[in-house]
C-alpha cells in the first residue's frame, strides 16, 4: 500500500436510499466515492418491498444532493405530493442515481471485512496513519479487496431480521422450522403467497406496527377463504396502548392501522395469546408447528409463523474496527440517547450528524437505518441529514458539519399512504417514515396503512 491517503476513496457499503445519498454529497465535495452494493441493482433491498407505498411523499424521499447530481441528465422529479411506492423509488430514483454515479458503483460486491491496513484492532500503533482495507467477495465467489480513507456503512438492517425466540436468540427448533417461518409480512395479493396462508392457521409474533399489519392481511383473508385465522403472539399483555392511540392519535394512519389489529381480534379472526415469550418450535407427525413458551405453555399447532420482532444490524464484518456502541441499542453512544424508543417517536428524534455518529475508530461511520441499531425510529430525513454532515466533515469543512440543515415536521413523520393509489386524505396523513417497511391495504371498514423508508 503505497498510495496516500488523500488520494483513496470514501468507501460506502450499500447502494440504498441512504448509501447512494452519501455518495452524492461526497461528489458534491470533490470526493470521490466508491460504493460496494452486495445486490445486482440499487436499492436491491427497497426492491424486496417494491409493493408497498411508503408513508413519505416523495418531497421527503429525494435527497437534494442527489437531485443536485441528476439534474443535468433531464432527470424530472415526480410530484413532490405524492407517494411513492418501493418500487417506485428504486426505479425512478435510486436506479438514477446509481446509472449517475456510474463506475463508482459496484453491485454483486459483498463486504465481507472492514479493518485498518496492517493492523488489528488490538494495535495502536500508528493507527490512525493507515488507510481502511475493505475485503468483499464478487459474484463469481472471488475476494477481492480496496483501500480506503474513509469507510461509510450504509448497509441498513433488512437481512438481519431479529428471531422469534424471547430471549433474543433463535428459538430452539426454529431454524428447522425455516420452510413455514418468514420474517417479513407477506404479500397476499401474490397469489403464491396468498395460497401458503389461505385456510390455514397462522402465529403472528411481535407487538408493533408489522405485526398490525399481519394481523390486518389474514383478517382480510379469512373473509373470503375459510378456516384461515390468527393466533396474535405478545410478549407483554394487552393494554390500552396496545393498539396505539386509535381515533385519537395525532397521525391517522398510524392510530388507524392499530384499529385495524383491534378489529381483528374484536372480530373473531385473530385470538391472542399475552406475556409468552417463545422458547422452542416443535413439529408435530402432521408437520405443524406447536409454539412453547418460557413458563411451559404450548399453544394450539399453527400451519405458518410469521416472526416480526424487529431489525438488528449485522456488525460482524466490522469486527476489527473500534466501534464505539450502546450496549443496548448497538447504536452509537452519542446518538443512542436521541433514539431511544422508549422516549422518542420518528419525529422527536434530534437532527444529528458527525459527532453522534463518530466513533473511537476515526473516520468511520455507521449511517441510515443501520445507525440507529435495533431503534425502530429511522427516518429517511434524518438519514439524509447524516451523510451531508459527514460529507462535510470529511472534505474539512467543519462548520458545515455541525450546522442543522433539517427541520423535522412536528407531527405526522410516521403517517402516510399505504398500499393505494389515491389517498383520500393524503394531505392529513403528514410525511417522513420509519422503521422497516410495513404493508397495508385491506377492507375491515376502511383502507389503512403502514409504511416505512
Amino acid at each position: 500500500m503505497t498510495a496516500s491517503i488523500e488520494t483513496l476513496p470514501v468507501v460506502v457499503i450499500g447502494a440504498g436510499p441512504a448509501g447512494l445519498a452519501a455518495a452524492a454529497h461526497l461528489v458534491d465535495r470533490d470526493l470521490e466515492p466508491l460504493v460496494l452494493e452486495a445486490g445486482p441493482v440499487a436499492g436491491s433491498a427497497v426492491r424486496e418491498w417494491s409493493h408497498v407505498r411508503l408513508f413519505s411523499t416523495w418531497g421527503e424521499v429525494v435527497d437534494p444532493a442527489a437531485e443536485k447530481l441528476l439534474a443535468p441528465t433531464g432527470w424530472v422529479k415526480p410530484d413532490a405530493d405524492t407517494y411513492p411506492s418501493g418500487g417506485d423509488w428504486a426505479e425512478l430514483y435510486l436506479q438514477p442515481l446509481a446509472d449517475v454515479l456510474g463506475e463508482r458503483v459496484r453491485y454483486g460486491a459483498q463486504v465481507t471485512g472492514v479493518s485498518r491496513t496492517g493492523r488489528d484492532r488490538i494495535v495502536d500503533a500508528d493507527r490512525e496513519a493507515q488507510p481502511f482495507v475493505v475485503h468483499y467477495t464478487v459474484a463469481d465467489g472471488r475476494e477481492a479487496r480496496v483501500f480506503a480513507r474513509s469507510v461509510i456503512d450504509a448497509s441498513g438492517t433488512w437481512s438481519t431480521p431479529s428471531p422469534a425466540g424471547g430471549s433474543g436468540l433463535a428459538a430452539l427448533g426454529e431454524t428447522s422450522a425455516a420452510d413455514h417461518v418468514t420474517y417479513r409480512v407477506p404479500d397476499l395479493k401474490d397469489p403464491a403467497v396468498r395460497a401458503r396462508y389461505a385456510g390455514k392457521r397462522t402465529a403472528v409474533i411481535g407487538s408493533g406496527a408489522s405485526a398490525f399489519t399481519a394481523l390486518a392481511y389474514l383478517a382480510d383473508l379469512a373473509m373470503d377463504e375459510e378456516g384461515t385465522h390468527a393466533a396474535w403472539i405478545l410478549r407483554r399483555g394487552i393494554s390500552g396502548s396496545t393498539f396505539g392511540g386509535g381515533e385519537a392519535d395525532q397521525l391517522p394512519a398510524r392510530g388507524a392501522l392499530g384499529l385495524a389489529a383491534k378489529a381483528a381480534v374484536d372480530g373473531g379472526y385473530a385470538d391472542a395469546a399475552t406475556g409468552f415469550r417463545t422458547e422452542a418450535i416443535e413439529k408435530t407427525d402432521d408437520g405443524r408447528l406447536v409454539l412453547v413458551g418460557e413458563d411451559g405453555r404450548r399453544l394450539d399447532p399453527v400451519d405458518e409463523v410469521i416472526v416480526l420482532t424487529g431489525f438488528r444490524p449485522d456488525l460482524t464484518f466490522l469486527d476489527e474496527l473500534r466501534l464505539g456502541l450502546d450496549e443496548r441499542l448497538q447504536a452509537p453512544v452519542e446518538l443512542a440517547p436521541l433514539i431511544d424508543p422508549n422516549q422518542h417517536s420518528c419525529g422527536t428524534v434530534y437532527p444529528h450528524g458527525v459527532n453522534e455518529l463518530s466513533h473511537p475508530e476515526k473516520d468511520v461511520y455507521l449511517v441510515g437505518m443501520k445507525s440507529y441499531g435495533r431503534a425502530p425510529t429511522f427516518l429517511a430525513m434524518t438519514g439524509y441529514e447524516q451523510v451531508r454532515s459527514i460529507a462535510a466533515a470529511l472534505a474539512g469543512d467543519h462548520e458545515a458539519a455541525e450546522r442543522v440543515e433539517l427541520t423535522l415536521p412536528e407531527t405526522g413523520v410516521c403517517g402516510g399512504a399505504g398500499l393505494f393509489d389515491e389517498p383520500e386524505n393524503a394531505e392529513q396523513s403528514g410525511g417522513g417514515c420509519c422503521a422497516a417497511p410495513t404493508t397495508l391495504q385491506i377492507d375491515i371498514g376502511t383502507p389503512v396503512s403502514a409504511g416505512g423508508c
